[in-house]
């Protein structure tokens, strides 16, 4: 997949901007480089991409991603209804999903290393509920995912703010661990690892996972890439295109996991708190390439990971 240039000046444009007008106003002085080793210590591995795609978004996003089986009903009731379900789409890719069902996503990831045009970012954790195989444009046929809502390192005004222009629904927060993917745990589960995240608005949202290891391949690794690398929308108006390679040496090298576990979580569109056990994802660090505000039209036809 190649990454889209049409917006490029307006990206140049708002990507600098950002940068530079929405931490002129905070207490983060000097150049954006990511947090020193002292108050960020994080396993993630470098970006290997940022001197082959200069002029575009790149990092790399460390973290676990899962998919959360809701009934098709809930799944309408929480999508927004001017937009249809690809029902037909997720169940090219996984024939045997139990039926009336539909596979939310739950991803808790940690941005590193986030540069384009030599500037960088500090790191920054993310995590929330998408909801992918969305009608966007109501053609029958092109996959979006839906991401309403976001959990975000607090104090992170660019991400967060950047996360803001989407309409996404931002809730501040304090990560554990603080600058990582997640962190391991003991127990007789071979490779347990916990996550969670808290609103600093005490009760908004909030979000903790425990998984470990398994050798169960509940579904396939092409079912990760499709939903993984459909254009994200929020409140429909720009769309971002962030394209995740799982072929460079930061995959390949350090592998993928496979995992299974539980997920607590309360933040919108869910009006309570929900909890999914035996939850079956993928612990992975991957690169990635992204286009931001792109005009979601031009993902007319896209159909799955290329």
């Amino acid at each position: 997949m190649q990454p889209k240039s049409s917006n490029l000046q307006y990206f140049f444009v708002s990507f600098v901007s950002l940068l530079i007008l929405r931490y002129a106003s905070t207490a983060y002085s000097g150049t954006f480089e990511p947090l020193p080793p002292a108050e960020c210590v994080t396993r993630d591995q470098p970006n290997p991409i940022a001197s082959l795609y200069p002029t575009n978004a790149t990092g790399t996003l460390n973290g676990t991603i899962a998919i959360l089986p809701i009934s098709l009903q809930l799944a309408r009731q929480l999508i927004p209804p001017q937009y249809g379900i690809l029902e037909h789409a997720y169940r090219a890719l996984l024939p045997s999903f139990p039926k009336g069902m539909y596979p939310a996503i739950v991803q808790a990831v940690h941005d590193h290393e986030v540069q384009a045009f030599g500037y960088k970012i500090p790191d920054f954790t993310r995590a929330g509920v998408e909801f992918p195989f969305v009608d966007l444009l109501n053609d029958n046929y092109t996959s979006f995912k839906w991401a309403p809502s976001l959990l975000m390192t607090a104090g992170h005004d660019l991400a967060l703010n950047g996360a803001k222009d989407y309409g996404t629904n931002t809730f501040p927060a304090t990560f554990d661990p603080g600058c990582d993917a997640y962190r391991r745990v003991k127990s007789d589960k071979p490779g347990t690892t916990f996550f969670s995240a808290k609103s600093d608005e005490p009760g908004a949202a909030s979000m903790s996972t425990l998984f470990s290891s398994t050798e169960l391949e509940e579904f396939p690794l092409q079912f990760f890439k499709n939903f993984t690398n459909q254009p994200t929308f929020a409140d429909g108006k720009t769309c971002d295109n962030m394209i995740r390679l799982f072929d460079t040496n930061v995959t390949t090298t350090y592998g993928i996991q496979r995992v299974k576990g539980t997920v607590r979580t309360q933040m919108p569109p869910f009006s309570s708190e929900h909890e999914w056990k035996d939850v079956y994802g993928l612990r992975l660090d991957t690169t990635f390439i992204e286009n931001n505000y792109m005009d979601c039209k031009t993902f007319q036809g896209y159909s799955g990971f290329e």
